[in-house]
């Protein structure tokens, strides 16, 4: 058992249910932090530790442990290096997709390569939301600034948001489904992320190159690696600033 964790949730005055909702995790999940002294997810560990004013290191003593091993983690998450992503074979999209249990999440800016990838997107995302899987989807506002000025950087000259609106096209249908969300985001584009559970394809974004022409890095989640957790958090910070898309391309 965390004595710890359950000492320092005591002194603080948070339950359980508060402690979860605000780590966004099932209620029973911080009952097993407590009562099996299971290590959370990074990301979890942070926002615990800020909830309830603690250092995390105190929290979960076996995190020092952790953090010698991360350097050498980190390298163990990095599956394959593809040389753009045109190059990612169709049948590893696919594959992750498929097996996806938990969810789904797409941080894009048109996303176009998504729907050559598998035609039908909208309606296979649309089941795997059926069998219990979370998708969400993040996609670059076409009115807005970001998009405005990304357009210009690439000589597009006026046709970046025509192509965001083309591509929203493939997900209407997934606007008012269960487990299913689509937003627009207004931030600068970096970086496209493409997660399937424990896994992701990340892209970095080169001034004057398009998304297709990039490189793009496969990683899977290992404990005490960074790279995965440094991504997906990035695409929860972009995913808070967007707005829900109510199904509007015009």
């Amino acid at each position: 058992m965390n004595e710890r964790l359950r000492t320092v949730m005591v002194r603080r005055g948070v339950p359980v249910e508060d402690l979860a909702a605000e780590c966004e995790v099932d209620p029973k999940t911080v009952e097993r932090w407590i009562s099996s002294g299971r290590v959370p997810h990074r990301r979890h560990r942070w926002v615990a530790a800020r909830r309830l004013g603690a250092e995390e290191a105190y929290l979960w003593p076996q995190v020092a442990e952790v953090n010698d091993r991360r350097p050498e983690a980190s390298r163990a998450e990095l599956i394959e290096v593809f040389a753009d992503r045109a190059s990612v074979p169709r049948e590893l999209w696919l594959r992750l997709l498929g097996e996806a249990r938990e969810r789904v999440d797409v941080l894009v800016l048109a996303g176009a390569f998504l729907s050559q990838v598998q035609p039908r997107i909208g309606r296979v995302l649309a089941d795997r939301a059926g069998v219990g899987v979370r998708v969400r989807l993040c996609f670059a506002d076409p009115s807005g600034e970001a998009v405005a000025v990304r357009d210009r950087e690439d000589c597009l000259v006026g046709t970046l948001g025509a192509m965001i609106r083309s591509s929203l096209t493939h997900y209407r249908g997934l606007v008012g489904v269960e487990g299913c969300e689509v937003r627009l985001h207004p931030v600068t584009h970096h970086v496209s992320v493409v997660r399937f559970d424990d896994e992701v394809l990340v892209t970095p974004h080169v001034f004057g190159e398009s998304g297709n022409a990039s490189p793009t890095f496969y990683f899977r989640r290992v404990q005490g690696g960074n790279m995965f957790d440094h991504y997906v958090a990035g695409f929860d910070r972009v995913w808070d600033a967007g707005v829900p898309w109510a199904g509007d391309v015009g």
